[in-house]
């Protein structure tokens, strides 16, 4: 078994403060860590080493016995082994009243996603006695920690009309061999870009650990006729001419189905904007909220004329002339 140098491990001198030695813990274990590095051995086995380090260099009793331990090591290790027991018990058992952690284990199950092993070293000489005739590196029963899933995000399509109304959507989730089916409800009102959050639907966790969520993110496609801008929506109506000029009414159909009479005064100018309140898009997690519609007017210019449409337009060019 052989001595761990831990200020190597973790790149820092024997001077270091407790806030370097935190520093540079912090900056190994979030490179080297196994989500980031999956399926990467080596990463694994230094992402360990690292843990390892700082559970000594970050508490300050256990960086003074460890400084202590220094070229006599082996002395420690004879020493433990002739009389059965830990050569630091007494006051340095972790387990004791008196330990002290710079960090908690749930804050490092909430940093890095759970604990993992440590070495023969660690454990005799920082973990306690071993029992008779357990076999060496094999520590007394500290348990791997919990570790929680992670999230997964997934893109969905949907169109403007499934946006407004709200949709039902069914997924098939793949993930490291867990094959499911989960029933969505896509509320009334998202937007593009927006996400869904599906509790405890992502990637199941391990060691008793929480599953992560699944997040749905929304695209939603084109649509011929109405344009969306937030809450509100707008459409451009068709008004004939002479609705435009001498007033009228027009019909103008909402994204939710319904037939509405718009009222066009006299002398309507093209590109006018009338704005329907409420008859927008739902608002999101608002009971009742809804954005307005803005219908633009659209006047139609006649492409042919009858005999009798000339005349009355030839007409009406001469009062415009005398007038």
């Amino acid at each position: 078994m052989d001595f761990k140098d831990y200020y190597s491990a973790l790149g820092v001198a024997k001077t270091a403060s407790q806030k370097e030695i935190k520093a540079a813990y912090r900056k190994l274990a979030r490179k080297h860590h196994p989500d980031v590095n999956q399926g990467d051995k080596s990463a694994e086995g230094r992402f360990k080493e690292i843990n390892e380090a700082y559970e000594v260099l970050g508490d300050p009793d256990k960086r003074k016995k460890y400084d202590e331990l220094g070229a006599n090591w082996r002395q420690y290790e004879q020493a433990g082994a002739a009389g059965g027991r830990n050569p630091f018990a007494g006051g340095f058992n972790p387990g004791d009243a008196g330990g002290y952690r710079t960090v908690t284990q749930d804050d490092l199950n909430e940093m890095f996603g759970g604990g993992h092993p440590f070495s023969d070293f660690f454990e005799t000489f920082f973990g306690g006695a071993r029992d008779a005739g357990e076999p060496q590196g094999r520590g007394r029963g500290r348990a791997r920690a919990a570790r929680a899933g992670r999230d997964i995000e997934q893109e969905i399509e949907l169109s403007l009309e499934d946006a407004y109304h709200g949709a039902m959507r069914r997924f098939s989730i793949q993930h490291e061999g867990d094959a499911r089916s989960v029933d969505v409800r896509i509320p009334a009102g998202v937007s593009d870009g927006s996400r869904v959050r599906v509790s405890a639907e992502g990637e199941r966790g391990s060691g008793g650990g929480k599953a992560g969520d699944l997040y749905l993110r929304i695209r939603l496609t084109p649509n011929a006729q109405y344009e969306r801008k937030g809450r509100d929506l707008y459409i451009r109506v068709p008004i004939p001419l002479t609705t435009a000029v001498l007033g009228g009414e027009a019909d103008v159909k909402t994204l939710g189905g319904k037939s509405l009479r718009l009222k066009i005064p006299p002398t309507t100018q093209n590109g006018q904007v009338f704005r329907l309140k409420g008859h927008g898009m739902p608002v999101t997690g608002n009971s009742g909220g809804q954005g307005d519609l803005y219908a633009t007017a659209d006047v139609q210019l006649p492409r042919e004329l009858t005999p009798a449409q000339r005349e009355h337009f030839e007409a009406l060019q001469k009062l415009e002339k005398t007038s």
